[in-house]
């Protein structure tokens, strides 16, 4: 031991106590605009059916039209890697497990759609097929047959529809709730939203249907739509999406970019409207910074190129929807749509070819940075952070195993969470 160290100050405490005081304002807005990611799984994609043509049926048989599709048009490992250019080492693994998940789990996040794709229906159709959505739902929750998450895209609050929209989700909220309650996975998704008085307006509605049901306050949460290029930018040059978080109040779970409507606004001829698009990179890289820390995700588009037809069709198809949705999560856009039961193949193996292929390094390198062991790249917390969100985010969704990724690192599934954030790590000690 050396000689100890004599350390002398010259402020007093009363400094320190003065700017503590003066910032106090400024951690508690901290504290309440940016909280940090929720904890919870994000599903990797969300799948739109029209109200119309939801039933009991519809996850097993998007399941199984996506199991078909394999089938003839890439019956084994080989053939599916040859048409993504999969590695040798990716083709068995990611195959087999996409099989499995098509099999096991082929919806992760569904919306039954009032909006767009639910249109020339008279408002009797309309009512009766918000309340059959409310009973199937619950139905298949207590069936255990339900996606993780469900729930509905109601018309917008815009004047011409602003009314019938508000039915379709009393109905809708109504029906679940004399069924026994709101389920845990449920999701609603306003779109079409162009001013924040729009969204502070749809919080005022969920407030009263909270209050009207003796509800928690709060328990309601929604995505909002980015389909307008108000939404981003507005008339006096500010990030309108930031405000819009703002104004949702706490209860906005995530932003999901329209692809065509966003497009189509900024006047894109539709053979060019693709999630690609630089008005698209645009828009969502605006997205991603506004909502970054707030604890409201982000989520990419769909390609309207649809895998059907002749084998080479389908292929060409599939080669585009995995490279779209393989830049998407390069970008951190960790959840996108699918429009057709032949997009799920391609999105899972593009989920999963991309949390097994970099799973290897970034497990060596967590694992170095919780035993200090050092190595060829310095890792700080926030790195750590992102590694194990990685992680977290590839068991989840089935890519990788909780054993595999506990053997690779040393880990446990509470140490990645705590690795990830504050919040999980409250979650996993919740759940013990």
């Amino acid at each position: 031991m050396g000689q100890q160290e004599k350390v002398a100050t010259s402020l007093a405490g009363a400094v320190s106590e003065g700017i503590s005081a003066s910032l106090a304002p400024v951690d508690a807005e901290l504290a309440r605009r940016y909280p940090g990611d929720p904890g919870t799984r994000q599903p990797v994609h969300t799948v739109y059916v029209p109200g119309d043509v939801f039933a009991a049926d519809t996850i097993r048989s998007w399941g199984d039209q996506a199991l078909a599709a394999l089938d003839e048009h890439a019956p084994d490992a080989a053939s599916f890697a040859a048409v993504l250019g999969l590695s040798d080492k990716l083709a068995g693994p990611v195959y087999d497990r996409v099989r499995a998940k098509l099999e096991r789990e082929p919806v992760e996040d569904l919306r039954i759609d009032f909006e767009d794709g639910y249109a020339g229906r008279g408002d009797a159709d309309e009512d009766a097929h918000a309340a059959r959505a409310a009973r199937l739902i619950t139905e298949a929750y207590a069936k255990g047959t339900a996606a993780p998450y469900m729930g509905i895209r109601m018309k917008c609050m815009e004047a011409a529809v602003r009314d019938r929209g508000i039915r379709t989700l009393d109905i809708f909220l109504t029906g679940l709730m004399e069924a026994g309650g709101l389920p845990g996975g449920l999701v609603l998704t306003l779109p079409k939203v162009t001013y924040p008085e729009q969204v502070t307006a749809f919080v005022r509605l969920l407030e009263a249907f909270e209050k009207a049901r003796g509800l928690a306050a709060g328990r309601i949460g929604f995505e909002i739509q980015i389909e307008t290029s108000q939404s981003i930018l507005a008339a006096d040059g500010t990030a309108t999406v930031a405000r819009m978080i703002d104004a949702a109040e706490g209860r906005a779970t995530g932003l999901h970019y329209g692809t065509f409507d966003y497009s189509a606004c900024l006047g894109v001829s539709a053979a060019y409207q693709a999630s690609d698009h630089p008005a698209a990179d645009h828009a969502k890289a605006v997205m991603q910074v506004a909502a970054a820390g707030t604890g409201v995700r982000v989520s990419d588009g769909s390609t309207n190129v649809l895998p059907v037809g002749t084998t080479e069709k389908v292929h060409d198809a599939w080669r585009l929807h995995y490279g779209l949705t393989r830049r998407a999560l390069a970008r951190a856009y960790y959840q996108g749509w699918d429009m057709h039961p032949g997009h799920l193949p391609t999105r899972y193996a593009a989920v999963f070819a991309f949390y097994r292929e970099g799973f290897e390094q970034a497990a060596a390198r967590l694992s170095a940075y919780a035993n200090h062991a050092g190595g060829d790249v310095m890792d700080e917390p926030a790195t750590a952070k992102a590694l194990s969100g990685y992680l977290l985010r590839g068991i989840d969704c089935g890519a990788l195993d909780t054993a595999e990724v506990a053997r690779l690192t040393g880990l446990t599934r509470a140490d990645l969470d705590g690795f990830a954030s504050p919040r999980r790590g409250d979650l996993t000690a919740t759940a013990k």
